[in-house]
Formats: C-alpha cells, sequence, structure tokens
C-alpha cells in the first residue's frame, strides 16, 4: 500500500512502471505475431483415404477383424489414422488386438512424412508417396541398419473399397520386400 501511495504521488515512477510493463509484453508477445502464417496443408489427392473403414482379411499371421479411421485434424495440418484391429487365437498363440496410431504431416517441398506408434511400442518414420495416377499411396519406412524395413500401400479399388497391403524386408536387404498381411477396405 505503501509503494501505491508513493507511487501515485510520483507519476515519474509511474511511467517507469508502465514502461516496463509494456516491454515485458512485447518481449513475449512480439515473437508471436512475427511468425509467419503456416501455409495450408494441401491433402489433395488424399480425400479417397478420409473417412471410416472396415477391413477385412490380413493373411499371415492370421485373419483378423477390425477398423481404422483417416481425419483430418489441427484445423487441417496434420492427417491422423487410428487402426483397431482384433486376431482370433490360433494353434499356436492366443487371440490378440492390435491398436496404432499415425500422425501424417506436409513439409514442402518435401513428400509428407508420418509417424506411426501401436501398442506393441513400435515407433516407425514414413515418407508417404503417391502413384503418377494418384490411385496408391505408399507409405515407407527409413532405412534403419540392422532393422527391418517396412512399406504400407493403400490401393484406391472404389469410391468405397481399398486395398491394402503391409510388407517387410528383412535387416541388411532394404529393398527386398516380402507380403505380410494383405487386405480390403470399405468405407462405412
Amino acid at each position: 500500500m505503501h509503494e501505491t501511495i508513493l507511487c501515485l504521488k510520483n507519476p515519474g515512477k509511474n511511467a517507469i512502471l508502465w514502461i516496463m510493463a509494456f516491454a515485458v509484453v512485447i518481449v513475449h508477445f512480439v515473437p508471436l505475431c512475427a511468425q509467419q502464417p503456416s501455409r495450408p496443408s494441401n491433402w489433395n489427392g488424399w480425400e479417397f483415404l478420409l473417412g471410416d473403414w472396415i477391413g477385412e482379411g490380413g493373411g499371415n499371421p492370421g485373419q483378423g477383424t477390425g477398423g481404422f479411421t483417416f481425419t483430418q485434424d489441427l484445423q487441417k495440418q496434420i492427417l491422423v489414422r487410428k487402426n483397431h484391429a482384433e486376431f482370433p487365437a490360433t494353434a499356436d498363440r492366443s487371440a490378440f488386438s492390435h491398436d496404432d496410431l499415425m500422425i501424417v504431416y506436409q513439409d514442402p517441398p518435401k513428400p509428407a512424412r508420418a509417424v506411426y506408434f501401436d501398442n506393441e511400442g513400435h515407433v516407425i518414420h514414413y515418407t508417404a508417396e503417391f502413384s503418377k495416377d494418384r490411385n496408391t499411396l505408399t507409405f515407407i519406412s527409413d532405412p534403419i541398419p540392422s532393422s527391418p524395413r517396412f512399406r504400407m500401400i493403400y490401393s484406391k479399388t472404389s469410391d468405397k473399397t481399398l486395398s491394402i497391403k503391409f510388407e517387410i524386408a528383412p535387416p541388411g536387404s532394404p529393398e527386398t520386400f516380402s507380403t505380410y498381411l494383405q487386405s480390403t477396405a470399405h468405407r462405412k
């Protein structure tokens, strides 16, 4: 209270406090205002993936059921794919479920990138590229010495169906892919 009275009696001190407060505001907010507005992401061509999908098939290691979604998020700056699959028990293993999340982002002029996480602890970084006709989208993982390499391929077969293939290349042979899972998906 005593300082407030002194400040009111001494307009010069009041002005100094206002200048200091203004300087603090400027220091904190000018960098935010100075940032270039972000370019809107261009998801043209990706529309065939957007929506809710029901999957069928699976191939080895067993037939599974499930579904996934591709949605835009963060005001259309990223795409988010969420996947859930159920695999029945076989003679060799118990029934299990698989959940994963993939975030796709753009960093022009480079191809789109994605980062994948799943309930088994995998984190995989992908580059995403379209075929020339833009009906097939391939996610291929970054090569890492002494680790397998992964490739996911989504092919539009109609407005309501997709063909999906997941391939793995063994460590030391990053271009020698073999099909691990193959399925189709139908738009809900």
